[in-house]
């Protein structure tokens, strides 16, 4: 029962900062830029694409020969690029709080996990927990946004690794505090 109550916590101080983060503090505004020509570029958009999809441009028609692939890309270096994530129609303010529920059931389940993690330490202390906590969001930092950054050279890396250790460092206050307090 204590890992639950630990990861109902958990997964409030992580959902709850991410409300800030994305909301309040707005801290990812380097990846939601906004253009005055928003209405063409999506009407434009609207006439190439005929469903939802994510788009690479460029990229090679399915196929492709390897010789062909070396040779365009070789043409494609120092042009531009884009990544495009496609929907026809915005949701809803209904699927909206469905992916909120979604996500703090995430939450709840990823500290759940890190609980019984730290479960399996014989007498953690309150340093050891709160690393483990920090180390997992660095785990998750370093794993995909990070990674993704590599690859497709996000705007918002560092808010991505202020969220890992604020949201993580937050909760292993609180789990280092509740998980040994509840051994007691």
């Amino acid at each position: 029962m204590k890992k639950i109550i630990g990861a109902i916590v958990g997964g409030i101080i992580i959902f709850a900062w991410q409300f800030l983060t994305w909301g309040p503090l707005n801290l990812h505004k380097a990846q939601q830029q906004y253009t005055s020509k928003q209405d063409s570029i999506l009407a434009y958009l609207g006439t190439q694409f005929s469903e939802d999809g994510a788009y690479m441009l460029p990229t090679f028609a399915p196929g492709t020969s390897k010789d062909v692939m070396e040779k365009e890309m070789k043409a494609m270096e120092g042009k531009p690029w884009a990544q495009v994530m496609y929907h026809k129609s915005m949701p809803g303010m209904n699927a909206m709080f469905m992916n909120m529920g979604r996500s703090f059931l995430v939450d709840f389940v990823v500290v759940l996990l890190l609980c019984w993690l730290l479960g399996k330490i014989t007498s953690p202390s309150f340093g050891t927990i709160f690393m483990g906590s920090v180390g997992t969001g660095l785990i998750v930092f370093l794993n995909a946004p990070y990674m993704l950054h590599i690859w497709f050279g996000s705007y918002d890396l560092n808010a991505h690794l202020i969220d890992a250790l604020v949201s993580w460092g937050v909760t292993g206050l609180w789990l280092g505090w509740w998980l040994r307090r509840a051994k007691r």
